[in-house]
C-alpha cells in the first residue's frame, strides 16, 4: 500500500486485519482534510457517502468528462464545507455506482502519495 514495503491489495489487508485480530469483518471509511463528509462502509464492502457529500467520476483522460456512474477518478462536492472549497478532484480511482454509492480501486499511476494508509506490512 502506497509504495512502501511490500504492496497489498484492501482485501488482502482485511483478511490479514481479519485473521490477527479473529474478526469477522473490517469496515472501511472513506475521507479526507479537504472534505467535512465521509463515506462509511456497507455490509457489501461499496462506500456510502451522507446526504452532504455527493460523489462523480472524472475521465482520466478529460477532466471535463464527468459523469455520474462508471469507472475512473474521483470526483466530490461536500456541500457541508459552507465555508471552504466544496468540490474535490481525487487521484483514486473509483467506481461509481450512483451519487452516493461507490469503490476506491486504487490511485492514479504516478500520482503522489497520501492519506492514512501509509502501512508498513512486516514479513
Amino acid at each position: 500500500m502506497k509504495g512502501r514495503k511490500k504492496e497489498i491489495t484492501r482485501t488482502e489487508l482485511h483478511a490479514y486485519l481479519k485473521k490477527q485480530w479473529n474478526l469477522n469483518a473490517v469496515y472501511s471509511e472513506y475521507g479526507m482534510t479537504e472534505l467535512l463528509s465521509q463515506a462509511y462502509a456497507k455490509l457489501d464492502g461499496k462506500l456510502k457517502t451522507s446526504a452532504s457529500l455527493r460523489v462523480l467520476v472524472r475521465d482520466v483522460n478529460d477532466p471535463m468528462d464527468v459523469r455520474e456512474t462508471g469507472v475512473g477518478a474521483l470526483n466530490f462536492i461536500d456541500l457541508a464545507n459552507e465555508h471552504s472549497c466544496s468540490f474535490i478532484a481525487t487521484e483514486d480511482m473509483g467506481k461509481v455506482h450512483n451519487s452516493r454509492d461507490f469503490e476506491v480501486l486504487g490511485r492514479l499511476d504516478h500520482s503522489a502519495l497520501r492519506g492514512c494508509s501509509l502501512l508498513l506490512l512486516n514479513e
